[in-house]
């Protein structure tokens, strides 16, 4: 008997405060002004969808977002100054015009946020990089990068240590400069697509929406 294969949607990955636009795969061609599409969202921990756009309009439930969310001409979903809240599961459905029925099944995305944060204890500094993601399979592999080289190599005043989506590295504060933060970058690995991207340290709080 074969085992089937776990197959993930498109992920993405971004800061906090960010913007960031998610694709609709699966869009009907030749819409005005994307009345054939609709938007939903799924939060982390929250299995009822939320109607973000519909057929081309803010959803009702999606007032508080509205200065945040737009659709392109193609039908993507841009996202403004994202927050820890955005994290989720998006899904782009296409309707027929008239009869008002799903043309298509529908296209899903996730998307992640990375947080930084620094926390200093006397002399030591800590810097912590995580992400927040929708859900724990496709998992996304952490680490800290010090002039494009993991920081435990050649780095003997550097700590660092890696957990489930997060990764920490420590130094005393005397022995590195603000320019030498600048070159410590965390890198964030889609286990599934295989991406990579890096982030330049900076210390950010966590953008909650109003």
């Amino acid at each position: 008997m074969k085992m089937k294969m776990m197959v993930c949607p498109p992920s993405f990955t971004v800061r906090v405060g960010d913007e960031v636009t998610l694709p609709c795969e699966n869009v009907i061609d030749g819409q005005q002004r994307c009345e054939n599409t609709t938007w939903f969202f799924v939060g982390s921990g929250n299995r009822s969808a939320v109607e973000l756009i519909k057929l081309g309009q803010i959803g009702e439930n999606a007032k508080s977002k509205s200065d945040r969310l737009s659709v392109t001409e193609n039908c993507s979903l841009v996202i403004k100054k994202v927050t820890v809240e955005d994290v989720g599961r998006y899904s782009c459905r296409q309707y027929k015009q008239k009869e008002g029925q799903q043309q298509a099944p529908d296209s899903p995305v996730h998307l992640s946020v990375i947080i930084m944060i620094e926390h200093k204890d006397a002399d030591e500094v800590t810097l912590t990089c995580f992400v927040l993601k929708y859900e724990q399979f496709c998992g996304l592999t952490v680490k800290w990068l010090y002039e494009g080289k993991d920081v435990d190599k050649d780095n003997k005043d550097m700590k660092t240590s890696q957990s489930v989506c997060s990764a920490t590295v420590s130094f005393l504060d005397s022995h590195f400069s603000y320019k030498s933060k600048s070159n410590l970058k965390c890198e964030v690995t889609d286990g599934y697509s295989g991406k990579v991207q890096l982030f330049t340290f900076s210390p950010q709080s966590l953008f909650l929406s109003p």
